[in-house]
């Protein structure tokens, strides 16, 4: 078995492994706090494939958008969050600065279009994604829509740790199928 690279400076391992970047609001935008996670590792530029939410394929790379949890396609509104990001990207040269890689070996890294717009906070203000402040330091909890929490409620639940509630709602949607 290969031993896994040395963690770069600037980087925790939280208690489930995944791995956050610090992260500081711009100081321009107090108010809206626009993430600046550091160090970036490299930085990839081109035309993003959308493969749900909050993933991203771009130059031939996987990436995990920072600091949001979108919820996955099968679960409520996880098609419209991928198409809400489809359109964000659409036409659009993404530039992605990689910050870290996550437990599951997926690239991390905070995506902005041309004119500046970072993904995960457009994500997060049409309320298809939530701030994830464990890793994102709650640099986009401000950017909630109010419903937002109710509303994508097995990401919500995913974040708590409450994970009874996402293997019951997985159980229930397998119950369905095999009924109907």
């Amino acid at each position: 078995m290969a031993s896994r690279p040395r963690q770069p400076t600037g980087f925790s391992r939280p208690p489930d492994g995944l791995h956050t970047a610090a992260c500081t609001p711009r100081a321009e935008t107090p108010a809206v706090a626009d993430c600046d996670p550091e160090p970036v590792r490299r930085v990839l530029k081109g035309k993003a494939w959308v493969v749900d939410g909050d993933t991203i394929d771009l130059a031939g790379v996987r990436l995990r958008l920072f600091g949001i949890d979108a919820p996955e396609m099968d679960h409520p509104y996880g098609i419209r969050a991928k198409r809400a990001m489809m359109a964000l990207c659409k036409g659009q040269i993404v530039s992605a600065s990689i910050v870290d890689e996550d437990a599951h070996g997926r690239t991390v890294a905070k995506c902005v279009l041309p004119d500046g717009r970072d993904l995960s906070a457009e994500l997060v203000k049409k309320g298809l994604a939530l701030d994830w402040p464990k890793f994102s330091g709650g640099c986009y909890a401000a950017l909630e829509t109010p419903d937002a929490r109710r509303k994508l409620w097995l990401a919500a639940a995913r974040q708590k740790g409450q994970m009874h509630v996402w293997e019951k709602f997985e159980r229930q949607k397998a119950a369905r199928r095999s009924s109907g």
